[in-house]
């Protein structure tokens, strides 16, 4: 991953450490040597010798060590300093979980086609702080809230007051244990660090509660989006349930925008719950078409039954939910082993829009399309290959960090596009609590088109269950104006509403909407008051 780019000190301890095994091996074989020439009574001069010798060659091998390591991080510092553009992953780690996952990131985006190197927090100096444009932080947190052993130079020495880092983007995995008061603490004061440094966000924290592997998912979903390659394997699979697809309708026709779907599912086995700010992950397949095309040009039997573990299916089934192999890959190969070397198509994150007293669980997905005008896999499969009626892989992901108060405070939602489905599941929640103090923002293209359940968000606002709503229509007026917009129109109300102590939480679009929103709440309220209502949780973000 890096060049080697040793310096006159370098070579120095490098030849100190030849010369100290070079020795204790001489001597280790020098005394074996003559042992029988030499007639030494004392046989406790041999112990001496004999352990003096494995001494040379313990610190030789200790000296080795260090010296690689310490090469390997200048080496990653020198590199990072002379390629920019290059992303950053920094760890911190104390069991070595951290590092781990530090280094599937790492390789997850050069998967991708990024260039991205691996560093550890430690070796995070100055001059890198000021050259690096993309950093991505996986930390853990050790005892009641305490950094790692290996991050406390950084600690000491970087973060006890804020730098100046407002060309530096980061995104942070940070490991914990809820069974701390403190979780994620060191997680949260670097996080604290980097904004009030100036650092943006390329994402929203990711925090991950005991090796939660949802989390992590989450996680990898950030990735794909950063990486711009949503086709980068899973981690670990999630464990589906299969639930029934019972409604499917287009919601916007004749809209500029890309044709945006209500769906609905129920469990076919068992009950399900979930709480409003909850998320699916879908499990998506290829159309039927494309999986024939694929067996016809390979000409192979897609009814084929192909046993593997616990699943048995028909090879076309196999390929239904992974990735199609290139004829390269299959030449030769029997259906066996042609599906176990098959990699599943990763995950699709989704916002629920609906509660479990609705009856079913709702979804509000745009199809979007690939650079040939073919739909995308994940909501090509929801919006158009999947019959109403048939299975889907699903599986509700708890984000807690996303629920809805429990008190009567004032709750302002802001969103854009599909972000609707969130902030439309937390009014459903509210208005079943009695709790009528809502401010919605709202922005989309064209409201003759693009007003998603406008049957319901009406009557709630006549009926006085939603206080207050702001929609912005971007494609409406001879100029572009979007929620961000609007909220900045609106700031005497914002403050009087933070006031009265009001919680704000924002769902749609992480490009352009989300720091759009940000960048006018810290106008309005100081850059010192937004932090205080995100650690007091009542700035709140479901944002991709």
């Amino acid at each position: 991953m890096t060049t080697r780019a040793a310096t006159s000190a370098d070579r120095a301890t490098w030849g100190n450490v030849a010369l100290c095994v070079v020795l204790g091996m001489l001597a280790a074989g020098l005394l074996r040597l003559h042992a029988a020439e030499w007639e030494w009574s004392d046989p406790g001069v041999w112990r001496w010798l004999y352990a003096a010798a494995a001494l040379l060659i313990w610190c030789g091998f200790t000296a080795w060590l260090s010296a690689r390591r310490r090469a390997m991080r200048v080496d990653l510092v020198q590199a990072h300093v002379a390629q920019a553009g290059d992303t950053l992953v920094v760890f911190a780690s104390q069991t070595g979980t951290a590092e781990q996952l530090a280094r599937q990131t790492a390789e997850t985006l050069q998967q991708a086609g990024k260039r991205a190197r691996l560093l550890e927090l430690s070796a995070f100096g100055e001059d890198t702080l000021a050259h690096a444009s993309d950093v991505l932080f996986v930390v853990s947190t050790t005892g009641e809230g305490d950094a790692p052993d290996s991050a406390a130079r950084f600690v000491t020495h970087r973060m006890r007051a804020p730098m100046a880092l407002p060309h530096l983007h980061y995104g942070l995995l940070a490991l914990g244990d809820s069974d701390y008061d403190d979780f994620c603490g060191f997680g949260r004061e670097l996080q604290r660090w980097l904004q009030r440094s100036g650092a943006t966000s390329l994402f929203d924290t990711v925090e991950v509660d005991n090796g939660d592997p949802a989390a992590l998912r989450h996680w990898q979903h950030h990735l794909a989006l950063y990486s711009g390659a949503a086709e980068l394997p899973d981690w670990q699979r999630p464990d589906y349930q299969r639930w029934q697809l019972v409604e499917r309708r287009l919601l916007n026709p004749g809209s500029v925008g890309g044709a945006c779907f209500h769906l609905a599912f129920r469990r076919l086995d068992g009950d399900s719950t979930w709480q409003a700010g909850d998320l699916v992950e879908i499990g998506p397949r290829h159309a039927g078409s494309a999986v024939q095309q694929w067996l016809l040009e390979q000409e192979r039997d897609g009814d084929a039954v192909v046993a593997l573990g616990d699943r048995r299916a028909t090879l076309r089934d196999w390929l239904a939910g992974s990735h199609l192999p290139s004829h390269a890959d299959v030449l030769g190969q029997t259906p066996e082993q042609i599906v176990t070397d098959l990699q599943p198509l990763p995950h699709r994150e989704y916002s629920i829009a609906s509660l479990p007293s609705d009856g079913s669980l709702q979804l509000l997905v745009r199809q979007m399309q690939r650079d040939d005008g073919t739909p995308g896999i994940g909501s090509g499969w929801l919006t158009e290959h999947a019959a109403v009626g048939e299975a889907i892989a699903l599986r509700i992901r708890a984000n807690p960090g996303f629920h809805a108060p429990t008190d009567d405070r004032p709750l302002i939602l802001i969103g854009n596009g599909t972000g609707l489905a969130g902030l439309r599941a937390l009014l459903k929640a509210r208005i079943e609590r009695g709790h009528v103090r809502n401010w919605l923002l709202f922005g989309e293209r064209q409201e003759a088109h693009d007003f998603y359940h406008r049957d319901e968000l009406e009557p709630w606002r006549r009926q006085g269950m939603v206080e207050r709503v702001n929609f912005a229509w971007s494609r409406d007026g001879s100029q572009r104006v979007y929620v961000q917009d609007v909220l900045r129109e609106a700031t005497e109300a914002l403050r009087q509403w933070i006031g009265e102590g009001a919680a704000i939480y924002v769902c749609g679009s992480l490009a352009g909407m989300a720091p759009g929103v940000d960048a006018v709440l810290r106008d309005t309220l100081g850059d010192d008051a937004v932090e205080s209502l995100r650690e007091q949780g009542r700035y709140r973000r479901d944002v991709y």
